[in-house]
């Protein structure tokens, strides 16, 4: 099972300060070089609390595209880019350069959007989110895997459009959806190469989730075994932070060998892929979870002898 990184590009939280691209990289090498499989940027335009503000966010893809020249081995990920943001079939041209770049490394995660101030701020329609994501999913799929589609939807066109030049794979890069209301869970199994659930903690928490998109890919004629589950793992240490964050319902905590044996419990699940957002985001969170990622990459080994 491959084990990812939420890399923070937001302005920090307490003071709203901007984190430099030369701390982003320098965190993304840390990881590599630690044995992480892969790093993962959100995707949005700004955060805006009521009463509060903005609080700003480096653009994904510039962003995204220059960690893929500052890497060699690690993956790199979208979690999840928000459809409303690009054009899909835009997104398609993107997504086939980043690939290149990085030497066929990238995973494509997208999702329908929800941030809504970051819509009103910047001119994008916050209505029949899943509808446009539907219709973006019928352009985007077929560009990345064939290079070309002829579509025309209510909310896209894309007439005779070619994606050339191909990237580095045939197929180009795995599509990843992020979702999980019924409507999202039948795209995934219709479209998706990979599915990402999350805020998750302990394994356990991970059952019911598994069950909905068994259940979806049966709705929709899909072997279940063919779309790869992955989970965005919440990871929080109160003795470093006592205010847990209100998007974390119940999240994963623990020494590093607790940490490592929920690890573990993910792949007996047979999720394939997981990531961790930490909380805080600080040195001494980075240097439990590397400590708990060793100890489940060495009983890794010993199984394996």
């Amino acid at each position: 099972m491959k084990v990812g990184l939420l890399v923070y590009t937001a302005n920090d939280r307490e003071h709203n300060r901007k984190r430099t691209y030369a701390s982003i990289r320098e965190i993304t090498q840390q990881a590599e070089t630690e044995g992480f499989d892969s790093i993962w940027l959100a995707d949005h335009l700004l955060y805006r609390d009521p009463g509060k503000p903005s609080r700003g966010i480096w653009e994904t893809w510039t962003i995204l595209s220059a960690l893929a020249e500052a890497t060699q081995r690690l993956e790199i990920g979208t979690l999840v880019v928000n459809n409303s943001i690009r054009n899909p079939a835009v997104l398609a041209k993107m997504a086939t350069a980043a690939d290149e770049v990085s030497d066929g490394r990238l995973i494509l995660g997208v999702g329908a959007g929800w941030n809504e101030p970051e819509y009103h701020a910047f001119g994008m329609p916050f209505d029949h989110l899943v509808g446009r994501f539907e219709e973006a999913l019928q352009v985007l799929t077929p560009l990345l895997r064939d290079g070309h589609v002829n579509f025309s939807g209510h909310y896209y066109e894309a007439r005779d459009c070619d994606d050339v030049p191909r990237g580095p794979r045939a197929g180009g890069p795995p599509l990843l959806v992020g979702g999980e209301g019924p409507r999202l869970l039948r795209l995934t199994a219709q479209y998706a190469d990979l599915w990402n659930t999350g805020y998750m903690g302990p394994p356990e928490t991970m059952k019911d989730r598994l069950a909905k998109i068994a259940a979806a890919c049966h709705q929709v004629g899909r072997d279940p075994a063919t779309l790869g589950v992955t989970a965005l793992i919440g990871l929080y240490f109160p003795d470093l932070q006592p205010e847990q964050p209100r998007f974390f319902d119940q999240p994963l905590t623990g020494t590093p060998e607790e940490i490592a044996t929920a690890i573990s419990g993910y792949e007996e699940l047979g999720v394939e892929h997981i990531m961790f957002q930490m909380v805080p985001y600080t040195e001494e969170t980075r240097r439990r979870l590397t400590e708990a990622l060793h100890l489940y990459r060495d009983k890794q080994q010993h199984r394996a002898q």
